[in-house]
């Protein structure tokens, strides 16, 4: 017998792997409304992507608002777009008399109605972290990014000067305003889409902006909402490739959406486990990817979101886009190093208006798109503060 195998203590126990506990949270998705009253489903958030308006006058905006408010959902993240031409204050003192010269409008009272609801969140290419606190619902958190601005095409609000027909362009070309979203962002709404994605116009080409779809490579959120290009309403679920060390901001794919909200009552897009096709996103971030100055709403009760400072996630010269060893001063570190669960972003836009002006054949609508997401369940401390729920293996 062999005695000294018997006096071997036994193997130390397998250590104890945390997991964050996850709830299913349902997004109600609506852009480009238009005046339009849609009739939204239930949810737990509603999220509005801009053009709530014709032409932004405090009337338009009035009744949006009052049907924003009547709509039940723990919280409402709404932005503007290029069309709430009141809204962008700076672009209405020079251009609004050429909308509104037998009745000017009051660029301080139409954002008012906004920002002095009780019920909703309105972003101005800012951040904001959302609790949902109902204890009828989810309980569960995210971060959130939201901003107005898309390429400037015309006479209209919020635009910002991008390469014609949402062209690709030198880096140098290209606009730096979505540096601005912090890389800890579950979820970025966004009035334009992002280049080649939710983004055919009517004439047939790809109008988002590349600057946009640059930086979702770089954030890689869970979800991006917008709207704006009408015929481009759809689903995008982009798989990014973070691999490569030899095509800066790549991807390894796109999978497509079957609408089944034809002949059915939602138009919906299930990512959560249950769903039998998880999202692949985790949420993963470091400490270094938040960024400051960015506001806690939870809901009930709504804080003031922050203004988000410009991120600090600046990769090494030549590098910026560049997958591969998170470690490697040969690729983007800054996104990469604690971030390479971020796999997977759902492109959604979600406009209600199916087609761009002169609505050829008349007006159609579409449906909301309702989007369920698997996201982490939090409560308070004993000391008041807010943190994550965890589960433990073994």
């Amino acid at each position: 017998m062999d005695y000294a195998a018997i006096s071997r203590p036994p193997p130390p126990p397998p250590p104890h792997r945390r997991h964050t506990v996850l709830r299913r949270t349902r997004f109600v998705c609506v852009s480009d409304t238009h005046n339009i009253a849609v009739k939204l489903p239930k949810g737990d958030v509603l999220i509005h992507a801009g053009d709530l308006t014709n032409q932004g006058s405090y009337s338009e905006l009035s009744r949006a608002v009052q049907w924003l408010e009547k709509a039940d959902f723990e919280t409402k993240i709404v932005i503007a777009g290029n069309h709430d031409l009141t809204l962008d204050p700076v672009f209405y003192a020079q251009q609004g008399n050429h909308f509104h010269n037998q009745k000017p409008q009051s660029p301080r009272a139409c954002a008012a109605l906004l920002t002095g609801s009780p019920t909703i969140t309105y972003l101005k290419h800012e951040s904001a972290t959302v609790r949902l606190a109902s204890p009828a619902g989810p309980h569960t958190c995210f971060s959130v990014f939201a901003s107005p601005y898309s390429p400037r095409n015309g006479l209209w609000a919020f635009g910002y000067d991008a390469p014609q027909h949402g062209g690709v362009g030198a880096t140098a070309d290209l606009p730096t305003l979505w540096d601005d979203i912090p890389l800890d962002a579950d979820v970025v709404v966004t009035h334009t889409p992002p280049h080649t994605h939710c983004d055919e116009s009517r004439v047939r080409r790809a109008a988002g902006c590349e600057a946009l779809r640059r930086a979702l490579w770089r954030v890689r959120p869970r979800l991006a909402v917008c709207g704006h290009v009408h015929e481009g309403r759809g689903v995008a679920r982009v798989r990014w490739d973070l691999e490569c060390g030899n095509t800066a901001f790549k991807e390894e794919g796109v999978e497509g959406w079957d609408d089944p909200g034809h002949g059915n009552k939602q138009s919906l897009v299930n990512l959560t486990a249950k769903g039998g096709n998880p999202l692949r996103n985790d949420g993963s971030h470091t400490a270094n990817s938040r960024s400051p100055g960015v506001g806690e709403v939870a809901v009930p009760g709504l804080s003031a979101p922050g203004k988000t400072s410009e991120s600090t996630a600046q990769p090494g010269l030549g590098t910026r886009g560049l997958g591969g060893d998170p470690t490697s001063p040969r690729s983007d570190t800054a996104v990469l190093a604690g971030r390479l669960g971020r796999r997977e972003t759902c492109v959604v836009n979600c406009a209600i208006m199916a087609k761009s002006y002169p609505h050829v054949g008349g007006k159609t609508v579409n449906k909301p798109i309702v989007v369920d997401l698997d996201l982490p369940v939090w409560e308070w401390t004993r000391d008041g503060m807010p943190r994550l729920v965890y589960t433990e293996d073994g």
